[in-house]
C-alpha cells in the first residue's frame, strides 16, 4: 500500500513539474494571437495616466513585453477605418484602398461608407442597413486571410467590436465570425457575409442582457474628481456631452430613457461600459470556441471603441475620457490574467495598439496660448466655387468637398476641353490663401512624384486614384475642421499618427524599442512568425526587433 501511494504521489509531482514546464516554456508557434486595438489611443496617454494605472494592466504589458516607443501610422488621413485596415493588411491606404471612413464616388455621385456592402444583411437582428458591412472594399488580403488559406478551418478567426467596420476589417474575408453591437437590442450580432445564423453560445451570451445591466446604473468616476489631474475641469464649456450635460455623475437609466420595453441601447457606446461588454464577449469567445487549445494558431481581434465616442463628445482632455481609460486598464488586466491562467503566457501572443491618435480640443489649446483653431471649410468651399466660375465661366466645377479633399467635375472639365492638371493647381493655389491651411496638393503631383519623407510622403500613402479627390488640403498643426466633434484624428501630425505598440507573451523579450516602427509592419511580422504568406499588399519590412 505504501509503495502504491508513493507511486501515485511521484506521478502527481512529475505531472505538476511537466505542467509547470509547459506553461513556462513557449510553444514553437503561438497557439493564439490576440490583437487588441483601441480608438484614439494617443502615445502619451500611457504616461499621462501612469500614476493611476494598475500594475496588472497596461503597466504590466509595458514592463514585461516589447514596448515600441516610436511607433506610428505613415499616412495622413488618420481616421479609424484606415487604421483598422492598415493593421489588418500590413499596407498603407494607397494600397489597401480604405482611404478614409467614407469617400465620394465621382462616377455615381454618392458617398461610399468604407465597409458598406449592399449584398449583405444582418443576422441576429432586424435587417438594419447599418450592419450591411463586409471587407469587400479591400484591394488586398489581410493577415487572417493568409492564415485561413494556410491552415484552412484548422485555424479559428474571430473579431469582436462595438463598431461594425472595426469588426469586419480586422476579421478579414474568411473569418469564422465577426460580431458587433446592435444599437436597437443591446445584443451582439453578425451578418450574412460570415454566417447564416448566430452560434448557440452567442445567443446564450445575449440572453444575459448585459447591455441592460450596464445601462441600469450610474456612470460615476472611479476616484474623487480632484484626483483627475491629467484632465481639464469636468465642466469645460467646449465639451458637448451626451444626453444629460457634461459633468459627473451620469444617470444612464435616465439618459437611455429605459422603460424596459424600448431602451436606447446606443447610449452604451458613449460610456466605458461598452469596453466592459466587449471584454466579456472576448472571454466568452475564447471559452466557447476553445481558442488556443490545439497546435494550429487561432486569432482573436478585440476592438475597444468607446474611447472614440467619448473623445467625440467630451474630448481627449476630459475627465470622462480619463475615467474610461482607467476603467479599460482594469479590463486589460483581467483579460491578460485570464489568458495567462487558462492558455499560458508562453502560448499566447498579445499585440496592443491604436487605430489612431487624436487631437486635443482647439479651444483647450488656445487657453494654453498655443496657435489652434477650426478651419471654416464650407466658407472656403463657397468662395472656391465663385472663383472657378470667374476663371472658367459659370458651371458646377466642384462636385464635392469631402474629407479635406476637393472632387472636381471632371466631365465638365473635359467638355470645356480644359487641362485637368491646370484646374487642379489653380484650385490648390486658391485654397492656400485661407487661414489654418498649411498645404494644398494636387492629385497630379501625388501621381507624378515619389515623396520619400515628411508630410507629402504621408499624403501620398493616403492617396488612391480610384477613391481620392483632385486636391488635398493639409491644415496647420492643431487646426481641425469646423465640425461638432470635440476631438478628432485626421492629420499627418504626431498627435494623430503616433500610437503605442506593445508585444506581450509568446517569445516576447522585455525591452523598449526607440527605433521608428510603422504600424503596417504588424501583419507581415505575424506572417513571418507563422511561416505563411504575407498579405498581398503588405509592406516588405517586418518588425525584426521582436527577435533580437
Amino acid at each position: 500500500m505504501k509503495k502504491f501511494l508513493t507511486i501515485i504521489i511521484s506521478t502527481l509531482i512529475i505531472s505538476n513539474i511537466t505542467y509547470s514546464q509547459i506553461s513556462r516554456f513557449p510553444s514553437k508557434k503561438p497557439k493564439l494571437i490576440i490583437q487588441i486595438v483601441i480608438d484614439n489611443f494617443r502615445y502619451d496617454l500611457l504616461y499621462r495616466y501612469k500614476d493611476k494605472l494598475s500594475e496588472k494592466g497596461f503597466l504590466k504589458l509595458m514592463e514585461e513585453g516589447t514596448f515600441c516607443k516610436n511607433s506610428s501610422f505613415e499616412y495622413s488621413i488618420t481616421q479609424h477605418a484606415p487604421g483598422y485596415a492598415t493593421i489588418a493588411t500590413g499596407s498603407e491606404p494607397a494600397v489597401h484602398g480604405i482611404v478614409s471612413n467614407s469617400w465620394y464616388n465621382s462616377i455615381k455621385k454618392s458617398r461610399v461608407e468604407a465597409c458598406f456592402d449592399k449584398n449583405v444583411h444582418a443576422i441576429g437582428t432586424d435587417n438594419n442597413p447599418r450592419y450591411a458591412v463586409s471587407p469587400k472594399n479591400y484591394f488586398s488580403s489581410t493577415f487572417t486571410d493568409e492564415l485561413k488559406m494556410a491552415y484552412g478551418s484548422k485555424s479559428k478567426v474571430y473579431s469582436i467590436a462595438i463598431d461594425p467596420c472595426a469588426a469586419v476589417f480586422l476579421a478579414g474575408h474568411n473569418a469564422d465570425g465577426a460580431f458587433f453591437y446592435d444599437d436597437e437590442t443591446g445584443k451582439f450580432v453578425s451578418n450574412s457575409y460570415y454566417m447564416d445564423s448566430l452560434p448557440n453560445w452567442l445567443n446564450e451570451f445575449n440572453k444575459k442582457q448585459l447591455a441592460f445591466t450596464y445601462l441600469n446604473r450610474k456612470w460615476e468616476p472611479l476616484y474623487d474628481l480632484k484626483e483627475y489631474t491629467a484632465s481639464v475641469n469636468d465642466s469645460a464649456k467646449y465639451e458637448k456631452g451626451f444626453g444629460a450635460g457634461t459633468v459627473f455623475p451620469y444617470d444612464l437609466l435616465k439618459i437611455a430613457k429605459l422603460d424596459k420595453k424600448h431602451p436606447d441601447y446606443s447610449v452604451l457606446k458613449y460610456t466605458p461600459f461598452a469596453n466592459t461588454i466587449v471584454h466579456d464577449l472576448a472571454i466568452a469567445t475564447i471559452e466557447n470556441n476553445k481558442l488556443g487549445k490545439d497546435k494550429y494558431t487561432d486569432y482573436l481581434a478585440i476592438s475597444f471603441n468607446s474611447t472614440k465616442y467619448i473623445a467625440k463628445y467630451f474630448g481627449i482632455t476630459s475627465v470622462e475620457f480619463e475615467d474610461a481609460f482607467l476603467r479599460l486598464d482594469k479590463e486589460i488586466a483581467h483579460l491578460v490574467e485570464y489568458v495567462n491562467e487558462n492558455i499560458g503566457k508562453g502560448n499566447v501572443l498579445i499585440i496592443i495598439t491604436g487605430s489612431n491618435g487624436g487631437m486635443l480640443p482647439p479651444e483647450y489649446l488656445i487657453t494654453q496660448k498655443i496657435k489652434a483653431g477650426r478651419y471654416k471649410q464650407m466658407f472656403a468651399y463657397s468662395l472656391l466655387k465663385t472663383y472657378l466660375n470667374a476663371l472658367y465661366g459659370e458651371g458646377n466645377w466642384v462636385s464635392k468637398f469631402d474629407n479635406l479633399q476637393i472632387f472636381l467635375n471632371r466631365t465638365l472639365i473635359e467638355d470645356k476641353k480644359l487641362n485637368l492638371a491646370e484646374v487642379q493647381q489653380k484650385t490648390a493655389d486658391f485654397l492656400m490663401q485661407f487661414s489654418g491651411i498649411a498645404l494644398s496638393v494636387t492629385a497630379t503631383s501625388l501621381k507624378n512624384n515619389n515623396y520619400t519623407e515628411g508630410i507629402l510622403h504621408k499624403l501620398q500613402n493616403s492617396y488612391n486614384p480610384k477613391r481620392s479627390g483632385d486636391v488635398f488640403v493639409i491644415m496647420q498643426p492643431y487646426f481641425m475642421e469646423n465640425i461638432s466633434d470635440v476631438s478628432v484624428s485626421n492629420s499627418p501630425y504626431s498627435y494623430d499618427t503616433k500610437v503605442p505598440l506593445i508585444f506581450y507573451g509568446w517569445k516576447t523579450k522585455i525591452r523598449k524599442i526607440s527605433e521608428p516602427v510603422d504600424i503596417a509592419e504588424i501583419a507581415p511580422t505575424l506572417s513571418y512568425i507563422l511561416d505563411i504568406m504575407y498579405p498581398s499588399g503588405s509592406v516588405e519590412k517586418i518588425f525584426t526587433e521582436f527577435y533580437k
